[in-house]
């Protein structure tokens, strides 16, 4: 079972991530378990602070490497299945394959940092992976923290009915098809007529041509990288369909 450690300033804010939603079913099914670790029960002295300024100067407060690193070790987790994480604008960005991936660790630590960040022999004594849920800058990572749980969680067992994973946006590499439902027709706008046909083979040949066209039309270095031979017949299809009315 995968444990969630998250080392935070707001602990409040974790825990009712943990009791909402989807994510407080996996939790009471035991698809998974959590821990939350408050920074500032480490802090450095009677008034709370976890803080200080950065030398040399700048803008800004970084955290202490105290607070942090002996939150850390207050888990006492073993090296070994573990994966510790810190949030920064400059992580590799966080994608469906490294989600999949994550599944396969025990412990997974989330570290949230705060202010200007944090003093950099964090990361460089306790922190595996640096990550980022893109090019912009958030307050903290408690955000990005509760979007990896979300989406490594999903994965687990017990959380979400199989069969709901395996059309997925990225799950073949491409983007999830058009979904529509009642009714058939809403203010002039028709549901495309094989949806409705009964036709389980046409549908899924449409969705499978529609994920594509979604594909090459929001994420078109996403098939860069396709492998199946079926898929590329398919483009290829496309491709010339688009060419003919273009032309």
């Amino acid at each position: 079972m995968i444990t969630f450690s998250v080392l935070t300033l707001f602990p409040d804010f974790i825990e009712s991530f943990f009791q909402t939603s989807v994510i407080k079913k996996g939790y009471d099914k035991k698809a998974f378990n959590y821990k939350i670790k408050y920074i500032r029960d480490n802090a450095i002295n009677k008034y709370g602070q976890v803080d200080d300024a950065p030398y040399g100067g700048g803008a800004g407060m970084l955290l202490r490497p105290e607070p942090v690193v002996e939150a850390f070790e207050s888990l006492q987790l073993p090296e070994e299945g573990r994966k510790v994480i810190f949030f920064s604008p400059k992580g590799r960005k966080i994608d469906h394959e490294y989600i999949i991936n994550l599944t396969n660790y025990q412990n997974i630590v989330l570290l949230c940092g705060h202010y200007e960040g944090v003093d950099q022999r964090v990361i460089d004594s306790i922190v595996d992976d640096q990550l980022s849920i893109g090019d912009f800058v958030l307050t903290g990572g408690e955000i990005p923290a509760m979007a990896l749980i979300d989406a490594v969680a999903r994965q687990l067992d017990g959380v979400i009915k199989t069969h709901s994973l395996q059309d997925e946006s990225f799950s073949h590499g491409l983007l999830e098809h058009r979904q529509y439902t009642r009714p058939v027709v809403y203010r002039g706008m028709t549901v495309p007529a094989v949806l409705t046909s009964g036709n389980h083979k046409e549908i899924e040949l449409f969705r499978t041509t529609d994920s594509i066209r979604e594909t090459m039309k929001y994420r078109s270095d996403l098939l860069e990288n396709n492998k199946d031979e079926n898929i590329s017949k398919l483009i290829n299809i496309i491709k010339r369909e688009l060419n003919d009315v273009n032309n």
